[in-house]
């Protein structure tokens, strides 16, 4: 068993090491120049994403599907990612997470453009679309476009169930039974009763919206992502407001540390360039997720009446993921810790968090708590639809109860059992994912390249795209 671990390991280090930091970082940076920086086009972005589109083809709205996107991408990537990050690589690795946000808005847009490109409308009148029918259509790469779908599915039982359910137990084990003395004995095994109650009442909400499709599951992500991200950005407002005579030296130290060599000291570890730039476009792209293929999923639900203008809009959730939460989120840890070096000493990970928040009063943790387990619970929606429309590809109407079933018993299970083979497969199979996904940015970059620059660079984001939508044969 320990040889299979450490098999896992070794393939998951290698393809989260530096083989898919050039990959990912080359195809932002190859599209970022190939749209001409189309991040200069971001505040129209935000514009188009709360304007309504009810005349276009679609399911949801525009702000629709950019909220189930950002509920799988705004997560615990989010709060426990960047104080990773911060904790191996330094303050310099909270400039490389910002940079590969920057970069990786012009890779959102391309693989939602092309989504929309490609989507394909079914016989009672729904839209599916994503990277498997961008490879199949765009490129008659079929067989790539299947492995994508079986990859992405294989990710949603890990990163987006199975490890998010865990997530919200951890800190609920910690907030209500941190003395472990509520146990339940089930088959002979003692386990959490925090844990088993938080896996039934997940797997039962969550059924409850999943069997309702995508006008629920967004429906709820509309309604939940605001909140819970304005909760937290309000939490990290208030912190920064307290911490305000050291934002300019954590701002000096993040820039500073991004160049140059540091040393221990002052409530960091010592950090080279190349560790620092390694670990904030690592945690940068986990979080934000431009290049995995993920959001351009829902993306192609949504009613845009061209490929450009939804693309523009899904552009935004990598922008308001890592550019701005991202960056609170480090300006926050990094503040903190200078302010109060010796609080932090020892800590790292998710803890760096929580001891920031604890400066607000009363409420602080309460905030963190809330966040953490709202963003996981919002991650589980977006990931089930991305599961359903990959399983819908590979088997058609047919695969969707028994995919349901499994997702749903996944998070009834997992609150309660070891998630550390999880954890390393799901890395493993997002990374799978992405590889046929970038081989469909590069290829059809001509393809983004024309719709670019007929849409956006000719004035013509309000012109209905005339071709016809073909229909899907599953």
């Amino acid at each position: 068993m320990q040889l299979i671990n450490d098999f896992i390991n070794s393939v998951d280090d290698f393809l989260w090491g530096w083989f898919m930091i050039i990959l990912l970082l080359g195809t932002h940076l190859f599209v970022t120049i190939r749209t001409k920086f189309v991040q200069k086009k971001t505040i129209k972005a935000i514009k188009l994403s709360v304007t309504k589109d009810p005349d276009s083809s679609g399911d949801i709205s525009p702000f629709q599907a950019l909220a189930t996107a950002l509920a799988s991408t705004i997560g615990t990537g989010n709060i426990i990612g960047v104080g990773t990050a911060i904790a191996l690589g330094g303050p310099g690795a909270v400039f490389w997470c910002w940079i590969t946000g920057v970069l990786g808005i012009s890779t959102k847009y391309a693989e939602s453009l092309l989504a929309v490109k490609y989507r394909v409308k079914t016989k009672d009148g729904r839209m599916l679309g994503g990277a498997m029918y961008a490879l199949e259509r765009g490129l008659r790469l079929k067989w790539l476009g299947i492995l994508f779908a079986v990859f992405a599915v294989l990710a949603s039982f890990g990163i987006g169930s199975g490890v998010q359910v865990n997530a919200i137990s951890s800190i609920m084990n910690s907030t209500f039974n941190s003395g472990g003395s509520l146990v339940w004995n089930i088959f002979g095994y003692d386990i959490s009763a925090v844990s088993a109650i938080i896996g039934i009442v997940t797997s039962l909400v969550t059924a409850a919206v999943i069997f309702g499709g995508i006008k629920a599951i967004s429906k709820v992500c509309e309604l939940l992502v605001p909140a819970m991200a304005g909760l937290y950005v309000l939490g990290c407002l208030a912190i920064l407001i307290m911490n305000a005579p050291y934002l300019g030296d954590a701002l000096a130290l993040i820039l500073k540390s991004a160049f140059t060599p540091t040393a221990a000291g002052g409530g960091f570890i010592g950090s080279t360039i190349m560790i620092a730039a390694r670990y904030g476009i690592a945690r940068g792209l986990f979080s934000n997720e431009s290049g995995l293929g993920s959001a351009p999923i829902v993306a192609s639900a949504a009613q845009s009446r061209n490929s450009v203008r939804q693309a523009l809009i899904s552009s935004t959730g990598t922008f308001w993921d890592t550019v701005v939460v991202c960056l609170m989120t480090g300006l926050v840890l990094v503040s903190s810790i200078i302010k109060n070096p010796s609080s932090f000493a020892g800590a790292e990970g998710g803890k760096l968090t929580f001891t920031a928040f604890q400066q607000i009063p009363y409420i602080g943790t309460p905030v963190l708590v809330i966040g953490i387990v709202s963003f996981a619970y919002s991650t589980i929606l977006g990931w089930s639809y991305y599961g359903e429309r990959c399983v819908e590809y590979l088997l058609g109407m047919k695969g969707m109860v028994p995919y349901r079933l499994v997702f749903c018993f996944v998070l009834l299970i997992a609150p309660v059992i070891s998630l550390d083979i999880v954890w390393s497969l799901s890395d493993i199979f997002n990374a799978l994912m992405a590889i046929p996904n970038l081989v469909a940015i590069l290829l059809l970059s001509h393809v983004i390249v024309r719709e670019t620059n007929y849409y956006l660079y000719s004035d013509r984001l309000d012109e209905y795209d005339k071709s016809p939508i073909p229909k899907s044969d599953k």
